[in-house]
């Protein structure tokens, strides 16, 4: 046999160890059950429980071995996935043109290992080294006893997800440098949330920008979003894309959103529709503050308000009264624990501390009907039509007409309504201006692309709304979050109760001066807790 090559028995069989190799795998030759590799021979008893520290060193090795060799299908063999695993290992060597590779292990954790990958890619004679971390964990496998590594695609790179693949060659669209309304330059290292939404602009705008393509190693993932560039070969020529973010906004809300788990904020210019801020703080990396669709609590209640003050019911200064319970439809809702009733109640007061049941009871008044929240939504908020053209993908709020408890329930921002922050932030810049300025993070002229249209708020509605919100941020709910704020300022808590969830969502929005924010911290309690500290702080950048 050739040099750094051994032989012993194991159990009865050849097992042939290879050295040489940067992680020393060896492979045990033997009738394997279920085909393919692992430490269990199809003669042993099958096993159970944990696999032990033997079996996890064991069946690492012989993967992360196989890997290093580039025997894709061999590798693949030892997870509990070989299918999706020899997919994507064979993608590795292949489209990604990822040769020469080092494994190195560190000092597992339990079923845990751990590994440092060395690497060179490689395209059309020039080459570049490649260098990350990983870990893998080891199972028992749940058919064959196998002790087999636990099939994720983040073992191959810690970046990849389900469906995603790595690939090597030139970029589907030119690089871009984004900067922000005064020239300052974007990245996604100084604002690392912003990292999914440069890579959407570079792939709409990459070729409006007036660049050349790179060659890179990427993530192409299974979704529509754009590739995630791991390495540059060769440079391409950045075009200059200017958006409409600012970078001392932008600053606060990434620091802001990092002390909340699952938050994410907007803030933009009321006056223009101008985006200049959108940050997210979440494990899965999706763009929650322009594509969230979730429940938006009591920050629902500036819609409701402003549909009760149009269609005649009440007005600020008018009756709405805080009971103990409301029924609609046999259907009974409460408000927070430890509000006081207030039946002699101004739709103010009851606003600023957001009563349910207040709401509640008015939507049973004529004319209300069962559409109107969702005439007040799409006709004077621009809500819901699905016609927004940010620049990147978002969503642009439901309000659906709802019948039976639900309507009720959409009044106060739970039942079928769904929101983010950004459609918040430019509800609260709707009800502060008393017009509708579809937000957008690149300007229309760049495309040529149509911003969406709503009629807006008569003047004494805005005006009543913006009254209501500055008494709720002085007075009301938000008056903590809100305190040591200057200029002119208002603002509009919200809880939100998710099935299955113990605590409730953390939704909150205002406004200073001339910037409107709105945030949601999932699972954050009362909007005071964790959103009202995310506004509060872009706000006070901003305004």
């Amino acid at each position: 046999m050739g040099k750094g090559v051994k032989v012993a028995v194991v159990g009865g069989v050849f097992a042939v160890m290879i050295g040489g190799a940067g992680y020393g795998a060896y492979n045990i030759v033997s009738a394997l059950d279920g085909g393919g590799g692992g430490s269990a021979g199809a003669a042993e008893t099958r096993r159970s429980g944990p696999p032990d520290k033997e079996e996890v060193r064991e069946t690492a090795d012989a993967f992360l071995g196989a890997w290093e060799k580039g025997q894709a299908a061999e590798a693949a063999s030892y997870t509990n996935n070989a299918a999706d695993a020899g997919v994507l290992l064979t993608a590795y060597g292949e489209e990604a043109r990822i040769a020469r590779v080092d494994i190195t292990p560190g000092v597992p954790r339990g079923a845990t290992v751990p590994f440092t990958v060395k690497a060179t890619v490689s395209l059309d004679g020039v080459s570049k080294p490649l260098r990350y971390t990983s870990a893998l964990t080891v199972v028992r496998g749940q058919t064959t006893g196998r002790a087999l590594v636990d099939w994720e695609p983040s073992v191959v790179h810690p970046d990849l997800r389900d469906g995603d693949t790595l690939v090597t060659g030139e970029s589907a669209q030119p690089p871009i440098e984004a900067v922000d309304r005064d020239g300052t330059v974007l990245t996604r290292e100084k604002y690392p949330s912003l990292g999914p939404v440069l890579d959407t602009l570079r792939e709409k705008y990459g070729d409006r920008a007036g660049g050349s393509p790179a060659v890179e190693l990427s993530i192409r993932h299974a979704t529509d979003e754009a590739d995630t560039p791991l390495l540059t070969l060769a440079e391409g020529e950045p075009g200059k894309l200017r958006t409409t973010l600012s970078a001392e906004v932008q600053a606060a809300a990434e620091k802001a959103v990092q002390a909340y788990p699952e938050s994410s904020v907007v803030a933009l210019k009321p006056s223009t529709g101008e985006v200049l801020a959108v940050a997210n703080n979440r494990d899965d990396g999706f763009n929650a503050a322009f594509q969230g669709q979730v429940a938006p609590g009591s920050t629902m209640k500036i819609i409701t308000a402003a549909m009760l003050i149009d269609n005649g019911v009440t007005s600020m200064n008018g009756p709405a009264p805080c009971t103990d319970t409301a029924t609609w439809q046999s259907q009974t809702f409460k408000n927070l624990t430890g509000m006081e009733p207030n039946e002699g109640a101004t739709l103010a007061n009851s606003f600023l501390r957001s009563c349910n049941t207040a709401f509640i009871k008015l939507i049973d008044e004529k004319p209300i009907d069962d559409a109107s929240l969702t005439r007040e939504a799409q006709e004077r908020f621009g809500l819901g039509r699905d016609d927004w053209k940010t620049g990147i993908a978002s969503f642009d709020g439901s309000v659906p007409a709802s019948g039976g408890p639900d309507r009720a329930a959409n009044a106060i921002g739970q039942g079928q309504v769904q929101m983010n922050p950004l459609n918040m932030a430019s509800v609260t810049a709707t009800a502060v201006t008393g017009a509708f300025r579809q937000p957008y993070l690149v300007s229309p002229e760049l495309d040529g692309r149509q911003l969406a249209q709503a009629k807006g708020l008569p003047s004494e509605t805005s005006a009543q709304l913006k009254e209501m919100m500055r008494l709720t941020a002085t007075q009301g709910t938000a008056q903590q979050a809100m305190s040591g704020l200057g200029g002119d300022i208002g603002a509009k808590t919200g809880s939100a109760e998710v099935d299955g969830n113990a605590t409730s969502d953390s939704w909150f929005t205002g406004f200073r001066n001339d910037v409107a924010a709105a945030a949601m911290a999932q699972q954050g309690g009362h909007g005071g807790d964790a959103a009202g500290p995310i506004v509060a702080a872009v706000l006070r950048a901003g305004g």
